[in-house]
C-alpha cells in the first residue's frame, strides 16, 4: 500500500535500523546498516528523539482508509510508550538478566547467516563488534550511577554471572568449529577470544564499579511497574484487579490438574504424578530430543494447514535448535527475516540437561512453534500490503504475542492434541506457571501482601525466597528453570503478566466474535483476520477485531 502514513512507517524503520544495526540483523531489516550499534546516551537519546519526531509527523497526515487507521493507531500507541518510558529514565537502567543484552549478543552472533565466505565475514564483524558495544553500552550504566537511577544488585549480580558464564563456555566456539580451516579462521578465533575478554570486562565492571552504587530492593515499586506494563501489555493494567484474579486463575488450574493427574495414577498426589511422569517419560540424550522437537514443530505445521489456518508455504520451514551453554531457562523464538531469507526457529536451551521430560514440553512446542508465535509472527512477514513496515517488523508487543501464543496453546487442547492426560497435564501445568507469574510479578513488585491462605503457605510478605517457592510449588516449574525465571521477573518487570492477561484478551476477543456470529462464526477465518491485522496493544485488540 502507498500512502503517506505507510511511506512514514517505512522511513522510520529505515532510519531506527541505521541508528541501530544491531536491532537491524537480530529483527532481520533488509539492507546494509552496519554491524556495531552504539549504545551510549547520545545515540539512545537519538533513537529516541527519531520516535518522538515520527510520532509528531504521525498526528499530521491524513488517513486514506481502514488500513492507514490500523497503522497509525499501533505506531501511535508503541512510539508513545516508548517515549514515556525514556522519558522516566528507564534508559539508563540497561541491564536485564537472562533475556538482555548480554544474552542478545549472543543471540545476534548465532541468527548470522554463515552458507558463503561472505556471510562469515557477517558472523566476524558481528563477534568483532562485541567489544565496542559493551564499551558504549557501559557509558550508558554510567549515567545511571551519575542520575542516581540504577537497578537492584541482584540483577549486577547474575549479570556478571551471566556474562562471565559466556566467557566460560566460550559461546562462540561452536562457531569457529563449524567453520574448520577455511581462509578466515584466524579472523574468527581472534574476534572469539577477544568477546570473550570483553565479557569478563564487564563482569568485572558490574562486580566492582557498579554494584556499590546498585539499589537493594527487587521491586521496581507502582509507578515504574505500571509503566512498564503499558509498554509490555499495550495496554493500561488494573494492576491489583489482574493480582486477584490471577490467584482465583492459579486455584482454577490447580483443581483441574488435580482432577487430570488423578486419570494417570489414581490415589496419587498431583506431585506424585509428576514425578512419576518426570522418572518415565523420559528421553535420555541430546539427539532424541532434537528429533522429538522437530517431529512434533513439523507434525503440527501439517496437521494445522488447510484445516484450522492457511499457512503460507513460505511459513512452512521453520527450524528447531538446542541450545548449549545458555543462560536462558525457558525455550524461546526469533522470527523469520524481512525478505524471509532467514526462516523463523525456535531455541531450546538445554543447560547441563541429560533428560527431557517430554510430556510437559509438547504445549511449549505449540507455544513457540505453531499455532502460536510462528504463525502469528511469520503472517506478519507475508501478509503483504495491507499492514505497514512498522507493523511487519519494528512494532511487537509482548501482551500480543504472548498472549496469542498462551491462547495457541489452549487452542491445541480444544483441537484435541492433548488426548493424552499426560501431555494434557503438561498444558495445564504450563498455565498454572502463568498464573502463577501474574501474582508473583505484580505481588512482588509493588509489595502487595499475599491472600491470607497463601500468606499462612508461603509468608506474608513478597521478596526472592517467597517468590521462589510460589512459582516451584504452585506454578511447578523445571527446577533447571526456576532461579533463572524469578531474576528474569525481577529485571523485566511487567513482561510476566502478558501471557495470561493477554490469553484472557484473546479470548475475550474471540467469544465476544462467537456471540455476535452466533451459528455462522468461522473460526479459520477469524484466526486469519486476527492474524491479519499484526501487533495491536490489548487494549485496543477487541475493538479492531470488532471493526
Amino acid at each position: 500500500m502507498s500512502s503517506p502514513i505507510f511511506a512514514l512507517a517505512d522511513e522510520y524503520v529505515t532510519l531506527f535500523a541505521r541508528l541501530h544495526p544491531m536491532y537491524a540483523g537480530m529483527a532481520g531489516i533488509k539492507g546494509d546498516f552496519g554491524v556495531a550499534s552504539d549504545l551510549g546516551p547520545d545515540a539512545t537519546g537519538e533513537r529516541a528523539k527519531l520516535g518522538r519526531d515520527t510520532l509528531a509527523r504521525l498526528g499530521s497526515l491524513e488517513s486514506t482508509g481502514a488500513a492507514d487507521d490500523l497503522a497509525r493507531l499501533h505506531m501511535a500507541e508503541r512510539l508513545e510508550s516508548e517515549a514515556a518510558l525514556f522519558d522516566a529514565g528507564e534508559w539508563r537502567r540497561a541491564l536485564r538478566v537472562p533475556y538482555g543484552l548480554i544474552q542478545s549478543l549472543c543471540s545476534y552472533v548465532d541468527l548470522a547467516p554463515r552458507g558463503n565466505e561472505g556471510q562469515w565475514r557477517t558472523t566476524i564483524s558481528r563477534i568483532r563488534a562485541i567489544p565496542e558495544m559493551l564499551a558504549t553500552w557501559r557509558q550508558t550504566m554510567n549515567a545511571g550511577i551519575a542520575a542516581g537511577e540504577t537497578v537492584a544488585i541482584r540483577q549486577v549480580v547474575e549479570g556478571a554471572r551471566q556474562a562471565r558464564r559466556n566467557a566460560e563456555s566460550r559461546v562462540f566456539d561452536k562457531h569457529v568449529k563449524a567453520y574448520g580451516s577455511g581462509s578466515q579462521a584466524g579472523d574468527l578465533a581472534a574476534a572469539a577470544d577477544a568477546a570473550y575478554a570483553a565479557f569478563i570486562w564487564v563482569a568485572e565492571y558490574l562486580e566492582t564499579q557498579y554494584a556499590p552504587h546498585a539499589v537493594a530492593r527487587d521491586g521496581v515499586g507502582e509507578e515504574r511497574y505500571l509503566l512498564a506494563a503499558r509498554n509490555t501489555l499495550g495496554a493500561t493494567l488494573d494492576a491489583r484487579d489482574a493480582y486477584e484474579w490471577g490467584w482465583e486463575e492459579l486455584h482454577r488450574l490447580e483443581d483441574e490438574m488435580s482432577a487430570e493427574a488423578a486419570k494417570i495414577v489414581p490415589g496419587a498426589t498431583l506431585d506424585e504424578v509428576i514425578a512419576h511422569l518426570d522418572s518415565t517419560d523420559l528421553l535420555t540424550d541430546h539427539e532424541a530430543y532434537l528429533d522429538w522437537l522437530s517431529e512434533k514443530h513439523h507434525g503440527a505445521l501439517e496437521a494445522l494447514n488447510g484445516v484450522h489456518f492457511d499457512i503460507d508455504p513460505r511459513l512452512m520451514n521453520l527450524d528447531v535448535e538446542l541450545v548449549h551453554g545458555s543462560s536462558a531457562g525457558s525455550a524461546y523464538y526469533s522470527g523469520p527475516s524481512e525478505d524471509l531469507s532467514r526462516p523463523g526457529r525456535t531455541w531450546w536451551p538445554v543447560a547441563a540437561r541429560e533428560k527431557f521430560a517430554v510430556w510437559g514440553e509438547l504445549t511449549t512446542v505449540f507455544h513457540e512453534g505453531v499455532p502460536g508465535h510462528h504463525l502469528q509472527i511469520g503472517q506478519t512477514k507475508i501478509v503483504g500490503d495491507g499492514l505497514s513496515r512498522f507493523a511487519k517488523s519494528a512494532g511487537s508487543i509482548s501482551g500480543h504475542a504472548e498472549g496469542w501464543a498462551l491462547y495457541a496453546e489452549r487452542l491445541a487442547d480444544e483441537l484435541g492434541w492433548h488426548s493424552d492426560p499426560a501431555t494434557r497435564l503438561g498444558m495445564l501445568k504450563g498455565s498454572a506457571l502463568r498464573a502463577a507469574r501474574v501474582v508473583i510479578d505484580i505481588g512482588w513488585h509493588l509489595d502487595l501482601p499475599l491472600p491470607p491462605a497463601e500468606a499462612k503457605r508461603h509468608g506474608e510478605k513478597w521478596n526472592f525466597d517467597v517468590a521462589l517457592e510460589v512459582l516451584t510449588q504452585r506454578g511447578r516449574i523445571a527446577s533447571h528453570r526456576a532461579h533463572p525465571e524469578i531474576v528474569r521477573y525481577a529485571g523485566w518487570p511487567g513482561q510476566a503478566i502478558c501471557y495470561k492477561l493477554g490469553e484472557r484478551a484473546w479470548i475475550a476477543a474471540r467469544d465476544e466474535a462467537k456471540a455476535a456470529a452466533g451459528a455462522d462464526f468461522d473460526l479459520k477465518a477469524w484466526h486469519t483476520r486476527a492474524l491479519n491485522l499484526g501487533p495491536i496493544g490489548l487494549d485496543n485488540l477487541a475493538g479492531v477485531l470488532r471493526g
